[in-house]
């Protein structure tokens, strides 16, 4: 649990060095120097004196599908950052652990009960209130962010999977590599030279990232996902608390109204699948 709030952390740092960074330079380039700077930590973490870099996966095609969801998430959700504040593209987000249940049945084969499923519909209801559709124009950061949520909810199902057959350091050294190796195709082409304020936040994005992603995949090896996922929400803590500080932005009543139902019902399935797997083990 301690490895997972610590991993939210840095990745809420990550989220305030993106925004920042997004007015500096494209996102893709953003994405694919973040990739291209971990290589060497990456390499070194995965390495054990006596047995090498220990690069072998079980499931190499998953690591790569894994990977490619990684980066089209990263893109839609820095491209969602550059344009709106932290706390309303994590208000959405909080979506993805709702989704993340949902996914669960067709993915993994876990059974999903009526409450659960209901806790599922109310936390969409949350999102549809913050999006206020027919009230207020959703414009295109906004579905970004919506499209982000999704593909990060099927990136934790995928990493799931992963978790159970590779390590984290594994995993952690095929992110990096794949990651470097698809943006590379695409990277270059859109160069912005930093500024020396952007190459230092680049450094720390870079750095939070390789770290964050390896602990967090860490977490999920020590515990069950059910134990965890309660505390992604503290993202949109983080979030909030940074965007607040460093930005000046506060979200407005209706999108904490939303994001309130989003969480309460997050919280509750997590509580569900807790008593369901207590009454499994009894």
């Amino acid at each position: 649990m301690l490895l997972a709030v610590f991993a939210i952390l840095m990745f809420a740092g990550i989220d305030v060095g993106s925004k920042l960074l997004g007015s500096r330079m494209p996102v893709i380039q953003i994405i694919w120097l973040r990739f291209v700077f971990f290589i060497p930590l990456a390499v070194l973490l995965a390495y054990r004196p006596g047995g090498g870099v220990q690069w072998r996966s079980r499931r190499p095609w998953l690591q790569v599908v894994r990977v490619l969801i990684l980066v089209v998430e990263m893109w839609f959700f820095i491209a969602a950052f550059a344009a709106m504040p932290l706390a309303d593209v994590h208000a959405i987000g909080a979506i993805a652990p709702l989704l993340v249940t949902a996914l669960s049945v067709p993915f993994l084969g876990e059974r999903v009960g009526w409450r659960r499923w209901a806790a599922v519909g109310v936390g969409f209801l949350g999102m549809m209130v913050i999006l206020r559709p027919g009230f207020t124009a959703i414009g295109l950061a906004t579905i970004y962010a919506v499209v982000g949520a999704s593909l990060w909810a099927v990136y934790q199902i995928v990493l799931r999977v992963i978790g159970r057959i590779d390590s984290a350091e594994t995993t952690a050294l095929w992110t990096t590599l794949v990651g470097a190796a698809a943006t590379s195709l695409v990277g270059p082409v859109f160069w912005t030279p930093p500024d020396a304020a952007g190459w230092l936040i680049l450094v720390a994005v870079t750095l939070l990232g390789g770290f964050g992603h390896m602990v967090y995949s860490r977490a999920f090896t020590l515990a069950p996902a059910s134990t965890l996922q309660p505390f992604t929400y503290l993202l949109l803590v983080f979030a909030t608390l940074f965007g607040w500080l460093i930005f000046g932005d506060l979200p407005d009543v209706v999108t904490m109204m939303g994001a309130a139902l989003i969480v309460a019902s997050g919280l509750y399935t997590f509580h569900r699948e807790r008593v369901r797997a207590a009454q499994r083990g009894g």
